[in-house]
């Protein structure tokens, strides 16, 4: 069997591919926000530290406002919510621009990009698509699931790579704007697919994702990995700008994205068959992907402590990324499993949001690090990150199986003699 017909079959399915496509023109901008963002600030004010801050700040934000947004789209549906939340949300980056293009106080600043947090999880709500549409179909759910990763890890490798494009050949804020358009663009063609929306849940009884079984140490598992993602991309930005190439830092970055991007496709490929088994599976896989996710972010630091070279850098992050794609789609996996019944969306959201919290707090690390020590010196933070998310997925790991060796002794007790 073709590695591809898992793929072939998931949009044979009507409206799947309108859906995607616009989707996909929405989620593009997700990957030139922040760098856009870092670029414009720190050519204006000439502070990474400042950049990283006001990054972390509007992630931050986006991290608090999110799960109401999603919690919004649950209840009342897709179309009728994301698109005045965009709306609201490209306000915020229009007056970044206009903040930074005044040359107004560093403060406003942080409220111009605060103001960003209505921004709708656009992958979230394509997930929670295709969770509708593929209800009873674990394999099937498992591949769309590998494809959507895919998709976030082509958004940002492309992203990245437009927006140092443009802040370069046009002009700092250039890389803003045109994200601002693709984004409420994106949002317009997605939700004008009516068809396979998922229905709104007005009334639900179900608690708060936050408070499910198992979800607690998964999002703490996602905040660490989160820091991963926002440390890499601020120091990568002043790692290639120390060595005189700041406009290849989108093409760098973009490596680590398309090394997630193939292994996504790939695991979503040959590992469907295996999603439909037992719980535990997902739980165990997830850890073992975390780890080996920790064990290779060190070749990026090793790669610019040993050699000093932004083409060997290069290599590292496109090996590095391998282990991103498995380990988010096993991740978003469990969420979808672990979240009670009606709030997908929100439950989705809050992974996310767990990844915005730990970009800002990665992206304020690492550009902590990249002002006081050095560039090179950065690149400790992703690998610390990595570890604590690989610590506390192996302890949920196994705080899930002491807790199912105890309901099976519950179900089957042992007889005495």
């Amino acid at each position: 069997m073709s590695p591809l017909s898992p793929y072939r079959r998931l949009f044979a399915l009507p409206g799947t591919r309108a859906f995607t496509l616009g989707n996909l023109v929405a989620r593009l901008p997700m990957g030139m926000f922040s760098v856009s963002a870092v670029i414009m600030i720190a050519s204006s004010r000439g502070s990474y530290a400042l950049a990283g801050a006001v990054t972390a700040t509007g992630l931050a934000a986006t991290a608090v406002v999110a799960p109401w947004t999603a919690r919004l789209v649950d209840r009342h549906g897709q179309a009728r919510v994301a698109v005045p939340a965009t709306a609201f949300a490209l306000l915020g980056g229009i007056g970044l621009v206009a903040c930074v293009r005044l040359g107004l106080p560093d403060w406003t600043l942080f409220a111009a990009y605060a103001a960003t947090a209505t921004t709708p999880n656009t992958g979230g709500m394509s997930r929670a698509r295709w969770a509708h549409l593929l209800q009873g179909d674990a394999a099937a759910l498992h591949t769309a699931n590998s494809f959507e990763q895919a998709a976030d890890e082509l958004c940002f490798m492309l992203g990245p790579v437009l927006a140092a494009l443009l802040c370069g050949a046009f002009s700092p804020e250039a890389g803003m704007l045109v994200g601002s358009a693709l984004l409420m663009t994106g949002v317009l063609l997605f939700t004008a697919q009516r068809s396979t929306e998922p229905p709104p849940q007005p009334r639900t009884t179900s608690a708060s994702p936050v408070l499910a079984p198992g979800m607690p140490p998964l999002l703490l598992s996602f905040l660490a990995t989160g820091a991963v993602f926002g440390a890499m991309e601020v120091v990568t930005i002043a790692f290639a700008d120390q060595q005189g190439h700041r406009s290849a830092a989108g093409a760098v970055l973009a490596l680590q994205a398309a090394g997630s991007c193939g292994a996504g496709l790939l695991y979503g490929a040959v590992a469907g068959s295996a999603s439909s088994s037992g719980s535990s599976l997902p739980v165990r896989r997830y850890a073992l992907c975390v780890g080996v996710m920790a064990v290779l972010l060190t070749l990026p630091l090793l790669a610019v402590r040993l050699t000093g070279s932004l083409a060997v850098l290069a290599g590292a992050l496109l090996v590095a990324g391998m282990a991103t794609a498995p380990t988010m789609v096993t991740g978003m996996t469990l969420v979808q499993r672990r979240t009670p019944e009606g709030r997908l969306n929100e439950g989705m959201t809050l992974a996310v949001t767990g990844l915005l919290g730990g970009i800002a707090g990665g992206s304020a690390a690492g550009g902590w690090m990249v002002e006081h020590v050095s560039p090179a010196a950065g690149y400790t933070v992703p690998v610390a990150a990595a570890a604590v998310a690989f610590v506390v997925a192996a302890l949920g790991a196994r705080t899930g199986a002491v807790r199912r060796q105890e309901h099976r002794l519950e179900i089957h007790p042992a007889h005495t003699p």
